[in-house]
């Protein structure tokens, strides 16, 4: 009997054993909060881990979602082509998503639990609240920063680990500008998002008004991450007859923006921050007659670049949306990364990944090249072209760039 015993519990042990066995051989999982496991492998497969950190909840979902969309893609198609090849091994991309609800503190909180966690050498970023935070301490905690924001202060730092991603915004001022000012009048009320980016903007646009002979006769913010009806702040503005809105943020709420201020018979015309998009904000408000006179960023969906057509097509079928520049942009650095991973001939040493950008970018299969981007400049910027378009009688129409 005691023998019988002895057997069973034998056969139990030796049981764990292979369970335990299997655990540790299996390809892990980092998936966390909103996590997309895309890679994992075995054998000689390896797996980098990418990491992402923005607004998955909140006003801002829709932005954060479309920023992630875009890694997310071009992670999946890396993937599914087999990976890539770094000094004779293969490696597959896992994306680690987790939301900071646009709050920079939840951004760093967020960054220490990806690297001590899933060793991330590349975390993206879309707002600057949350790079300015994340700069705090990413050379220290040694990672790159992928920073979807067109604030020129982050590139402005000296921070040797930082890339970012989208054209400065100060590059949109002049256009922008000269344009709403000879169409509508030279009277400006100020109503852009109440974030570090809008205050930012608003720093560098107002001066510049001011300076070509107009008057900001307004001046506010809209906190989106608490406001839902803007009904009493536009009537504020309006009271004091403005031919030009100043707006910006999310795309959704600035349409919304936009929506009340015509209800309210606003005639006039607005600048549009660049993170707003004019076709996001059209799905919003019905028809672009509502957004007559907005200047901003050309649309994605009427871009002419190499490997637009098909990303938009890809996106549509994809996710049952239309793509955005943020999907876009933030789809081209990631092959960029891997590009620059591949002439690196590393894959966890963030500063020759970084040092070998310039090579990613030019490696980028022409097929993918949703933008054109043939540099990296010296202060860490990707150098892409910026392309300007209005609303003029229901369509929209590119503009011709003011230097």
């Amino acid at each position: 009997m005691k023998k019988r015993k002895w057997s069973i519990a034998a056969m139990i042990a030796a049981i764990m054993m292979l369970m335990l066995a299997a655990c540790n051989n299996s390809p892990s999982s980092n998936n966390a909060n909103g996590g997309n496991n895309s890679g994992g492998g075995s054998g000689e497969t390896g797996t980098v881990n990418i990491g992402y950190s923005g607004p998955l909840s909140g006003p801002a979902a829709y932005y954060g979602e479309r920023t992630l969309n875009g890694v997310k893609m071009a992670a999946e198609e890396i993937n599914n082509s087999g990976g890539f090849e770094v000094n004779g091994k293969t490696y597959k991309l896992n994306i680690v998503s987790l939301d900071d609800k646009y709050l920079p503190n939840e951004t760093a909180a967020n960054a220490k639990r990806l690297v001590q966690e899933h060793q991330t050498p590349i975390i993206f970023t879309p707002h600057s609240g949350g790079v300015m935070a994340l700069q705090v301490f990413n050379q220290t905690d040694n990672f790159i920063i992928a920073a979807y924001t067109s604030e020129p202060k982050i590139t402005q730092t000296g921070n040797k680990l930082t890339i970012r991603i989208p054209p400065r915004y100060d590059g949109y001022i002049p256009t922008f500008t000269d344009y709403v000012m000879k169409r509508f009048g030279k009277k400006l009320a100020a109503l852009p998002t109440a974030t570090q980016y809008g205050k930012d903007w608003t720093e560098k646009l107002l001066p510049y008004w001011e300076k070509q002979g107009g008057e900001v006769v307004y001046n506010t913010s809209i906190d989106f991450t608490k406001d839902t009806d803007f009904f009493t702040i536009i009537t504020n503005a309006l009271k004091e007859k403005p031919d030009v809105l100043f707006i910006g943020g999310p795309s959704e709420p600035t349409a919304k923006v936009v929506k009340q201020a015509r209800e309210l018979g606003f005639k006039g015309g607005f600048i549009v921050m660049d993170q707003a998009k004019l076709d996001e904000m059209k799905r919003v408000v019905g028809s672009y007659e509502m957004l007559e006179g907005a200047i901003g960023v050309m649309p994605l969906v009427e871009s002419k670049e190499p490997g637009a057509p098909q990303f938009v097509e890809n996106y549509r079928a994809k996710y049952n949306a239309e793509a955005s520049s943020e999907s876009a942009y933030n789809y081209l650095a990631l092959y960029a990364f891997v590009e620059a991973m591949k002439a690196a001939g590393t894959v966890d040493d963030p500063a020759a990944i970084r040092e070998h950008m310039n090579e990613g970018l030019k490696n980028i299969p022409k097929d993918k090249q949703v933008y054109v981007v043939p540099k990296v400049g010296d202060d860490g910027g990707f150098e892409s072209k910026i392309i300007v378009a209005a609303v003029e009688n229901g369509k929209v129409v590119p503009i011709e760039l003011k230097k």
